[in-house]
């Protein structure tokens, strides 16, 4: 549609009888356009419900009244898709065009609002309410504002090539504020939905700032259009002079016989020196040299030449060859990572045998490493040390969220903006072929429709087959082999199986509260004093503060808590030392709650002495923690409820738990028939926290058993084990994380598999000394262990349980108890007797 304008005089306005406010005329919908009061408006109408309607205007006085659809793309709007302000139009001229369709000439004559609407003869027929037009109360901010307007419209017309110059002439000869910015929104090029709310603005005043925030945005935008228009042009221009140039310059080289044997500029031939003094394999080198022949090829500012150049100064600019110099001296790596980290033999010794291996193997390859454990115990920072300790460059490429195979491969050239993989990457920019290369959060990898990433890395961690590592990008063997790998993650359950078959697993556990402190001691506090301006002088910490906070204020396997609460006393102290209220502190375990506020974490409660509510052990990725269980003994008919947050392998343990008391009933003093009229509903607190795995099998047992018959559990007591339908105590993993947990909440024995046996060996020596460890294989051997049968009558019990002497076993040197003998279990062979271990 095509508008132009023109301006109502009063001496052109034809003589009028006065109307009646109310009034039907035909409608005529609006496509991208509105019509406005005093101009002229140029339309086509080409729907047969326009044209009818333009016709029909000959029995309403020539009226008609025009409303601009919502939506552009309905080819039949109905009246609910029109808006309800539109303007009464006096219909001047109406012309058929070749070709069928039809242009009308309308002069707009005043707002009107559409109360309802009929079909009449293929037509809409409208009940209108004109509007009158108000005057506006002038004043000097409404006249200058219209000023402002008009010479606001007058830049906009220069500057835009859809608005003719003449539009804006009548606008020097009108002084009524509303009419001006009718004619500014008639005429200005932009959608209809920013000119629908100037139409609907009666307030002449109104009208005005609205239009005049409308000039001012499109003057800004012609502003940025014209900004990059020049860009652009002078961008082109300058291309296209460099072009004929060199075009030039050739046409000169070639009738002076002066042409390059190579056929290129500098830059081809620089290409071509570069590639020659690679040290690299034949094939390398024919494949680098096709592409500079095809870059000669390419006219000077294609896509194609800047994608080739773009691959080749990657290409050439890899370390094919060059590698640094690795310490090889023992004594001063171990001296590095001493001097980084406190503990962490583990990783230690894996360290020094690398480095005594290629002592005596200089071309020893292929060594990948995963350091698991949870966040927080310092298996970057220990990668970090490593790599200082070798000295070697570090590489570190973070995969957590990582769902594209191309991030590990790259993208093939072809494709726009493709570039190579994380790890050629890498290498690329420590420039050396044998950094120390970290995969962190390896676990955290995804996989979708773009392929798995986790599969990518196969070859790149397989030291069969990283000697050729080809990126899809770089399309060419790179050799990987002098590379060492160290990946990290939280949990290896969520990295796929040939994945983590490639690499050696080093389990970094949770720290204990000893180890947290001469780590607080030795680095975080130093650390921390040094970021905040403090000296040793002005900041002390006392042990017993350190530990206070270790176990009040923090909760947690690794480091994090810890040394944010460290930065929050110093900045506590260097507060006060600023503020001159103090020039040193001290801090102990009575000053604490002045700058760390309350205290956060609450020493668990002991919960032995009741019925049926027993304390478990659990394992997680941020370290071990308890888990207690209740039960709760109902009348009913042998229904089994299991409520908190609880995963299909956790309910498969309670039904086996409870299946095998079902079996020892009768032996274990509880009422045979009891899973026909009684009600079992067992519970684990934190429902919120979502819960699965075999481990708590005995944990469950134990507390029906206790709730059953009326057993008393024993205080501080724990227990971790999976549970069979005939009672036998299987392995669990996380033993070492979950007997922390255990010494954390002031356990004194704690129940584990006799299969995790060997496992003690590795927990830490402050744990060990302080808990009893009782390993059996079977959970009658352990019932005396976890419950006290003593409250019950003995006529109640089918089997007495004698005390249990404590003996030693020399051979371990680690005391042993000897409960009593199992209870009599037809079809089963006799349960060793536990042992507990100190």
């Amino acid at each position: 549609m095509s508008t132009m304008s023109k301006i109502i005089q009063d001496d052109d306005m034809p003589a009028e009888t006065a109307r009646p406010r109310y009034e039907k005329l035909p409608l005529i919908a609006l496509r991208g356009i509105c019509a406005f009061p005093g101009v002229l408006l140029n339309f086509d109408v080409e729907r047969d419900v326009s044209t009818s309607a333009l016709d029909a205007s000959v029995h309403y006085d020539r009226r008609v009244i025009l409303i601009a659809q919502r939506d552009i793309r309905k080819e039949s709007p109905r009246p609910e898709d029109l808006y309800k302000i539109g303007t009464i139009c006096q219909v001047r001229q109406v012309l058929k065009v070749p070709g069928g369709g039809v242009k009308a000439l309308v002069e707009g004559v005043a707002r009107a609002r559409v109360h309802g609407t009929t079909i009449e003869r293929g037509y809409y027929l409208a009940e209108v309410e004109e509007i009158p037009e108000t005057a506006p109360r002038k004043t000097a901010k409404l006249e200058a504002m219209t000023r402002r307007a008009v010479g606001m419209f007058d830049t906009y017309a220069s500057m835009s090539n859809a608005v003719q110059r003449e539009s804006v002439f009548p606008l020097f000869g009108m002084t009524d504020a509303g009419a001006v910015a009718d004619h500014i929104a008639q005429n200005m090029f932009v959608r209809h939905e920013q000119k629908q709310p100037v139409l609907e603005a009666f307030n002449p005043t109104k009208r005005m700032e609205l239009v005049f925030e409308l000039l001012a945005h499109e003057l800004e935008i012609q502003s940025v259009e014209m900004e990059i228009e020049g860009d652009l042009r002078a961008r082109l221009e300058g291309q296209q002079r460099e072009h004929i140039l060199r075009e030039r310059m050739h046409a000169i080289q070639s009738e002076l016989g002066d042409e390059r044997e190579s056929g290129g500029d500098d830059e081809i031939s620089e290409y071509r020196r570069k590639i020659a003094k690679l040290r690299v394999p034949k094939e390398i080198t024919e494949k680098l040299n096709k592409e500079v022949d095809r870059l000669e090829k390419q006219h000077f500012g294609s896509s194609e030449s800047g994608l080739l150049s773009t691959y080749l100064d990657l290409c050439i600019g890899l370390p094919w060859n060059k590698t640094t110099t690795e310490r090889r001296d023992i004594n001063s790596a171990i001296k590095t990572l001493n001097d980084d980290h406190f503990g962490l033999e583990k990783v230690k010794e894996r360290i020094i045998e690398f480095l005594a291996v290629k002592q005596l193997k200089p071309d020893h390859k292929g060594t990948i490493i995963c350091l698991i454990g949870p966040p927080g115990v310092g298996k970057t920072s220990v990668a970090i040390s490593v790599a200082k300790a070798l000295n070697r460059k570090l590489a570190r490429i973070s995969l957590g969220g990582v769902h594209d195979e191309a991030e590990i491969r790259g993208h093939r050239k072809t494709y726009v903006g493709a570039m190579p993989g994380r790890i050629i990457d890498a290498v690329n920019r420590v420039g050396t072929r044998n950094p120390l290369m970290l995969l962190d959060e390896i676990d955290k990898l995804g996989s979708d429709y773009r392929g798995d990433p986790s599969a990518a890395l196969l070859e790149a961690l397989d030291p069969e087959q990283n000697y050729a590592f080809r990126d899809h990008y770089l399309e060419l063997p790179f050799d990987l082999s002098d590379t060492m790998f160290i990946t990290t993650a939280n949990s290896s359950s969520t990295i796929p199986r040939p994945l983590l078959d490639r690499m050696e697993v080093i389990e970094m556990s949770s720290y204990t509260d000893i180890e947290k402190l001469e780590i607080a001691k030795r680095y975080l506090l130093p650390k921390q004093r040094k970021k905040h301006g403090l000296s040793a002088k002005q900041l002390k910490i006392s042990d017993a503060a350190a530990l206070e906070i270790i176990s009040g204020w923090t909760r947690e396997s690794g480091m994090r808590q810890l040394e944010r609460s460290i930065a929050s006393v110093c900045r506590k102290v260097t507060a006060q030392i600023a503020k001159g209220e103090t020039k040193s502190v001290s801090v102990t375990p009575d000053s604490l709650a002045e700058l760390l506020g309350s205290r956060r974490y609450t020493a668990e409660a002991d919960i032995g002495g009741e019925i049926g509510v027993v304390r478990g052990l659990a394992w997680t990725e941020a370290g071990g923690t308890t888990l207690d269980v209740e039960v709760n003994v109902l009348p009913g008919k042998g229904a089994l409820k299991l409520t908190g947050n609880l995963g299909e392998t956790m309910k498969e343990s309670a039904e086996a738990a409870v299946s095998y008391i079902r079996s020892r009933a009768e032996l274990l003093g509880i009422e045979p028939d009891f899973h026909r009229k009684k009600d079992l509903h067992i519970h684990f607190p934190g429902g919120g926290i979502e819960k699965d795995g075999p481990s708590a099998g005995i944990t469950m047992a134990m507390a029906v058993i206790s709730a059953l018959s009326g057993a008393v559990v024993r205080p501080n007591v724990t227990m971790t084990g999976e549970i069979t339908l005939r009672g036998r105590i299987l392995r669990i993993g996380g033993l070492k994380e979950k007997t922390m947990a255990a010494m954390r909440v002031g356990a004194k024995t704690v129940i584990i598999p006799a299969d995790n046996e060997a496992d003690l060996e590795e927990i830490d020596q402050t744990v060990r000394g302080a808990l009893h460890f009782v390993t059996a294989k079977h959970i009658d051997s352990v019932l005396d262990v976890a419950l006290d049968f003593s409250n019950i009558a003995p006529r109640e019990l089918s089997a007495p349980r004698p005390a249990a002497p404590l003996q030693r076993d020399i051979k371990t040197d680690f005391p042993v108890l000897d409960v009593h003998q199992p209870m009599p279990q037809p079809m089963t062979p006799r349960p060793e007797p536990p042992r507990v271990r100190q």
